[in-house]
């Protein structure tokens, strides 16, 4: 059988393979039900719908899911393996579980996932109503909401990586890096003072020289330069680690989870439309962004183009694994390589 190159010519094969009934796990099959808890009493989860068809309006959703699943799998067999990692039940802090839908999710700050949170609380009755957008942020990240898989035993981790759907959702490095800058730093959230008060005083002290005192005192006017020194610092104080800005695969993980649902943020909606059938929850609707600001992918130009290329460097060298395992480039923002 002849060797399928070009990207077109994988898709239209994932396609008719889903057409043919040969969908991701075999799933053309009952969904089985769990069970979860619900913090309302007079919410009631409606349970996954009893079958789910490869066949339908959303094949190339599905199609590029299976496609991505291929490549993950490709892209961390040419990784070193490291042999010594002690695997913990903690390193599966950010994944959440759902055991009425048997879904395990990573969520990835700046990248939807207060969404995704709210969706699933519908889903799994723990808010009465049908909108998302009722639910109030700080709720849906509200520590219980949701049972981390780090809270289980390693045996009931190991039987859920194996027996539940696992989905993240991945965004541009670069992309989700001035997210979270414009919106802890550049913003004036209750949110955004915090990480001011926390972070930017601390940068501005560092990494400004002839700083006023009000800007010492303050720390709400970090340059996105200022921001991106702070990031790339090798010092363990200066809060590189902080998860609205550490790299993807150091929260999730996906070379060892092996996710088989891969959403990305610039077709968001569509593959949670994909997700949520697959979960058996199709009457649960994720909702569309925001119309009124502009978005992130239209600003990197214009905040990138002031970074020196030592900065750049170091950027590309934090982020090298999420570009290399989520098949993103450098070119996408830049417009050049920096090999």
């Amino acid at each position: 059988m002849p060797r399928c190159r070009s990207v077109l010519c994988r898709r239209v094969l994932c396609l008719v393979a889903l057409l043919l009934g040969l969908g991701v796990n075999g799933r053309d099959q009952p969904v089985n039900e769990g069970s979860v808890g619900s913090r309302n009493d007079d919410a009631q989860p409606q349970p996954p719908t009893t079958s789910y068809s490869v066949a339908g309006p959303n094949a190339l959703a599905r199609s590029l899911l299976v496609e991505r699943q291929e490549r993950l799998q490709k892209n961390c067999d040419t990784l070193p393996r490291q042999r010594d990692q002690l695997v913990t039940s903690k390193i599966f802090h950010h994944l959440i579980v759902d055991e009425l839908h048997k879904l395990l999710y990573c969520y990835v700050p700046k990248v939807a996932c207060t969404n995704w949170k709210r969706v699933l609380m519908i889903a799994s009755g723990k808010w009465q109503g049908k909108d998302p957008m009722e639910i109030p942020a700080n709720q849906a990240h509200s520590p219980g909401i949701f049972r981390r898989l780090s809270k289980y035993t390693m045996e009931e981790i190991e039987e859920k990586l194996l027996t539940y759907n696992r989905l993240i959702v991945v965004r541009h490095p670069f992309e989700r890096l001035l997210s979270a800058y414009r919106n802890k730093f550049e913003a004036k959230y209750n949110s955004s003072m915090y990480f001011q008060s926390r972070f930017g005083k601390r940068i501005v002290k560092k990494f400004r020289s002839n700083a006023t005192r009000e800007a010492l005192e303050r720390g709400d006017d970090v340059t996105f330069s200022e921001f991106v020194d702070f990031v790339t610092t090798e010092d363990a104080e200066n809060g590189t680690l902080n998860e609205h800005w550490r790299p993807i695969t150091e929260l999730c993980h996906p070379c060892l989870v092996n996710y088989d649902l891969i959403s990305k943020y610039e077709s968001l909606v569509e593959d949670a439309t994909e997700v949520l059938e697959r979960m058996g929850a199709p009457w649960v609707r994720f909702p569309s962004g925001p119309q009124s600001s502009e978005p992130t992918s239209k600003r990197l130009g214009s905040y990138y183009s002031t970074l020196t290329f030592k900065q750049l460097q170091k950027l590309a060298k934090l982020y090298r694994l999420d570009f290399k395992v989520f098949d993103y480039s450098l070119e996408e923002v830049l417009g050049f390589s920096l090999a």
